[in-house]
C-alpha cells in the first residue's frame, strides 16, 4: 500500500533516533536532506544548550525545536526540524507545561492533579518532548490542525527500580496530553523512541523474556492503542482499546523480522535481531482517512536504530512566522549574545591583522639605524646559541634520538673501518670484536615494528570457539558487580537467533591473569 509517488504523497513525516547529533559522519543538512520529509523528529540528540553550535541549530532550509537535558550533559534531547514549507504554528517543549514561558504555545494539558509539580517538572528536565503544531489542507479540501508529539521515552534500567516508575509516569503524562489535544480538535501524531516493544512480532526473541504480555510497558500500549484486528473479530465497528492507532501495524499487520533498533555492541545489525521500539502513533480518524503508509527504512545507518516513515495526503500549510521557541530565536545565534569561542575566534583574526601590519611597517622603514640594531641583535643571538650565523640541520649527533638506537649495539670507533681501509693494520683481538658486534647487531634495512616483536611478544592468540573454529574477542565485563572488569572470550560473529547458523555460538571463557584462559 506504499504511495510514494508525487502525485499522491504530499507529506512526509520521519522519525530517528540518532543517537548523537554531533558525532554524524556527514553533515547534519545532508542527513536531511536524505531523508526526504517536510517533518523530522529526532531522538538521543545528547547536546545541550551550551554545546549547541550553529551549523546543528541554524540548517538552511529549515526551521528547528530543540529540547535540551537538564541534568545531565550529553544525555538524552530531542528535536524536531520542520522544512519551510511546513513552519509550524505553535511549537512548545516538554509535556507538562512547567517549560513553557514563552508566547505561541500550544496548551491543552489535561487534568494533572495525581502529579505533584516537583514531579511534572522532573518528567521534562531530561529534554524528553518537543510539540509542533500545524496546519494541513485534508484531501476532503477543509484546513485542519495537525499537533506532532516528538518524544524520547525514558528507559526502565533493571538496576534502578526508581527508573521504571519514572518511565510509567512519563508514559502516563504523554497519555493525558496527548488525548486533551485530540479532544480539543484536530488530529494527533506522537513519534519517537518509545523503548517498549509492543507485540511478540515486534520483538526477536519474546521467549527468552519472562512473562512478555506482564510488562508494564506493554500494558500501557495496549490500552493507550487501538485493535482494529480484535475489533474485526469481536464483529464490532468500534475500536477495541485507546484512540490512537500503531500506523506500521495498520498497515503491515503481520510482517515479521520488522525491526528498528539492534545492540551495536554484538552487531547484532548484521543478523537483524532487533526490537522494533520506534513508532509513528496517530489519532484514528487521520490513519484511516489521511494516511498512505508507515514504512521503516533499515537501509538508513549511523545510529542503532533506524528511521521509520508515515506518508500523508494531507498538504502541509506553512505559517507566516516561526514560533517563538524556534532555535534561530535564541539569543547566541540571533545576534544579541555571543559565545566564548566566537570572542577567541575574533581575537585570532585581530592578532593576524596587526601581525600583518608590523610585518608591513618592518619591511617599509628604511632607517640605517633600526637595521643595523636589528642586525646587531641578530649576531648575539646566533653567537650565544653557537651557530656563528651557520644555518643547517642537525647531524646524526645532534636532537633527539631513537629510541630504536639504545638496543642496538655500537661498533667501537677504534675498530671502525673507513672505505678502502686495510684490516691488516688492526690487531687480531680487536678485529674478532668487530665481527662479533657485526653479527649482533640488527640488519640496517630490518623494519621497526619486525625488531620490537623480537621483544614485545603481545598477548597470547585467542582461542577458537567450539560452535565455529574460529578466533574468538575479548570482552571485558562493565556491569557493577563482582566480575567488574574482568576479561572474557566469546564468539566472534553477531548475535542473533540460537536457530541461526549464521550468529554467535554459546562459547564463553574466562580469561585467567596467568595462563591466559581459564580450563
Amino acid at each position: 500500500m506504499s504511495g510514494d509517488g508525487p502525485e499522491s504523497c504530499r507529506m512526509k513525516i520521519v522519525s530517528w533516533n540518532i543517537n548523537g547529533i554531533r558525532a554524524t559522519r556527514v553533515g547534519l543538512k545532508d542527513i536531511l536532506d536524505s531523508l526526504d520529509a517536510d517533518i523530522i523528529c529526532l531522538q538521543e540528540t545528547k547536546v545541550t544548550r551550551d554545546l549547541l553550535e550553529e551549523p546543528v541549530a541554524i540548517v538552511e532550509g529549515y526551521n528547528s525545536y530543540f529540547s535540551f537535558s537538564r541534568v545531565r550533559s550529553g544525555y538524552s534531547g530531542v528535536a524536531t526540524f520542520c522544512k519551510s514549507s511546513t513552519t509550524p504554528l505553535a511549537a512548545e517543549e516538554g509535556l507538562s507545561g512547567q517549560l513553557t514561558g514563552q508566547k505561541g504555545s500550544i496548551g491543552c494539558y489535561g487534568d494533572t492533579e495525581e502529579f505533584t509539580e516537583e514531579e511534572l517538572l522532573s518528567l521534562d528536565q531530561e529534554g524528553r518532548a518537543v510539540i509542533t503544531q500545524h496546519k494541513v489542507l485534508t484531501t476532503d479540501g477543509k484546513e485542519d490542525r495537525l499537533t506532532v508529539i516528538n518524544v524520547y521515552c525514558p528507559r526502565a534500567d533493571p538496576e534502578k527500580p526508581e527508573r521504571k516508575t519514572y518511565k510509567l509516569r512519563f508514559y502516563r503524562l504523554l497519555q493525558i496530553r496527548a488525548e486533551t489535544i485530540l479532544r480539543n480538535g484536530g488530529h494527533v501524531i506522537i513519534l519517537g523512541d518509545v523503548n517498549t516493544s509492543h507485540k511478540l512480532l515486534d520483538h526477536c526473541d519474546p521467549a527468552a523474556l519472562i512473562d512478555f504480555e506482564e510488562n508494564p510497558g506493554r500494558k500501557w500500549l495496549n490500552q493507550f492503542l487501538s485493535d482494529p484486528a480484535a475489533a474485526k473479530t469481536a464483529d464490532s465497528n468500534q475500536p477495541i482499546g485507546g484512540l490512537f492507532l500503531d500506523s506500521f501495524r495498520y498497515f503491515h499487520p503481520t510482517q515479521k523480522n520488522a525491526f528498528t533498533c539492534w545492540c551495536s555492541v554484538s552487531g547484532a545489525r548484521l543478523t537483524n535481531y532487533g526490537t522494533r521500539i520506534d513508532y509513528i502513533l496517530a489519532s484514528t480518524p487521520l490513519v484511516e482517512a489521511e494516511f498512505l503508509d508507515s514504512i521503516i527504512m533499515p537501509e538508513v545507518e549511523g545510529s542503532d536504530h533506524c528511521p521509520v516513515k508515515a506518508l500523508l495526503k494531507c498538504c502541509p500549510l506553512a505559517a507566516d512566522k516561526c514560533p517563538s521557541l524556534c532555535t534561530k530565536y535564541l539569543p547566541e545565534f540571533a545576534g544579541r549574545q555571543l559565545k566564548l569561542s566566537q570572542f577567541l575566534v575574533k581575537k585570532n583574526k585581530d592578532l593576524e591583522v596587526s601581525a600583518g601590519d608590523t610585518k608591513e611597517l618592518g619591511s617599509s622603514q628604511s632607517s640605517s639605524e633600526g637595521s643595523d640594531s636589528s642586525s646587531a641583535q641578530k649576531r648575539r643571538i646566533e653567537k650565544a646559541s653557537g651557530n656563528n650565523g651557520k644555518k643547517g640541520k642537525l647531524g646524526p649527533k645532534g636532537g633527539q634520538g631513537s629510541l630504536l638506537g639504545f638496543f642496538r649495539p655500537v661498533v667501537p670507533k677504534s675498530t671502525t673501518l673507513s672505505e678502502g681501509q686495510n684490516n691488516s693494520a688492526i690487531p687480531a683481538s680487536e678485529t674478532a670484536n668487530v665481527k662479533v658486534t657485526q653479527q649482533n647487531s640488527a640488519p640496517a634495512n630490518q623494519q621497526p615494528s619486525a625488531f620490537w616483536k623480537t621483544f614485545l611478544k603481545g598477548p597470547p592468540p585467542p582461542p577458537n570457539c567450539k560452535g565455529h573454529g574460529e578466533p574468538c574477542v575479548l570482552r571485558t565485563v562493565k556491569k557493577a558487580g563482582p566480575n567488574c572488569g574482568r576479561q572474557f572470550y566469546v564468539c566472534a560473529r553477531p548475535d542473533g537467533h540460537s536457530s541461526n547458523p549464521q550468529a554467535r555460538c554459546n562459547f564463553f571463557l574466562w580469561v585467567n591473569k596467568k595462563s591466559g584462559a581459564d580450563d
